[in-house]
């Protein structure tokens, strides 16, 4: 029997590649073998800094609470625990955008962690 080589199918794998790696700077976007590891390691670390994310964007908000709750006079570990006291259930992520945007409202909030605290 005469060997058959896949031509067009192999080609339509290598051009998927090729086309996932636009933009990538010398032969990652032209030769099929240098894509293909490139492909694999973008791939990794997008999926280890997908996780990253989640933990640096919990430090940047513990770091923005700190700072406004410092204004109103507690530290970040004092407010958070004067805030579960008193029963208030908002999220890191709630309680930066407040701290950022409405520096009366988190004030009212820091009122209810003293009280929680009983300060």
């Amino acid at each position: 029997m005469t060997r058959i080589k896949g031509g067009p199918k192999t080609r339509r794998k290598h051009k998927k590649i090729i086309k996932a790696m636009k933009g990538q700077w010398g032969t990652r976007h032209r030769l099929h073998k240098r894509a293909q590891e490139s492909l694999l390691h973008s791939l990794r670390y997008a999926y280890e800094h997908r996780r990253e994310r989640k933990i640096d964007m919990r430090r940047l908000w513990i770091a923005r609470i700190n700072a406004a709750a410092r204004i109103n006079g507690l530290p970040y570990s004092q407010f958070m625990n004067g805030l579960k006291k008193a029963d208030v259930q908002i999220d890191r992520k709630i309680l930066a955008d407040v701290a950022v945007r409405d520096p009366n409202a988190f004030a009212k909030i820091a009122e209810a962690a003293k009280s929680g605290l009983k300060i």
